[in-house]
């Protein structure tokens, strides 16, 4: 087999919908609900803030993409080749492990039907429901 061309860092468990929360959604809970050390909070705003002057939110270019009426299930994946953007996921990780919230690692050839793409992602539409919703 070819080696999975998209990765994406999920919960173990899925939420009240049956999709599994991304890494930035898990994260940005802890955040909200004001858990994090101020150390995790310095991390986490300063994280949040360079991916946001750095990747492309799906939903700035689609305002549907993350519809749930228009695509239900849809998840956004990097691209293995996404390099810095993805190295800078493991601050997060840390984070979530600290506060006992899993996360898990899922690469994929063909992860699903893609209804947005750039250079650094994908989101898509799941083939089934499964182990890769939003």
């Amino acid at each position: 087999m070819g080696q999975a061309l998209f990765v994406r860092f999920q919960g173990t468990s899925a939420n009240a919908r049956g999709h599994f929360p991304g890494v930035f959604a898990l994260a940005n809970g802890l955040g909200r609900a004001g858990v994090l050390s101020e150390e995790e909070h310095r991390f986490w705003r300063s994280g949040n803030d360079w991916y946001n002057a750095n990747f492309t939110n799906p939903s700035t270019v689609d305002p549907t993409v993350f519809d749930r009426d228009v695509h239900p299930g849809a998840a956004s994946w990097f691209k293995s080749t996404a390099g810095e953007v993805l190295d800078r996921v493991d601050g997060y990780l840390d984070i979530l492990a600290a506060h006992g919230v899993p996360c898990e690692r899922v690469e994929s050839s063909a992860p699903g039907r893609v209804i947005y793409e750039d250079s650094e992602q994908v989101v898509v539409v799941p083939w089934e429901t499964g182990r890769n919703g939003a």
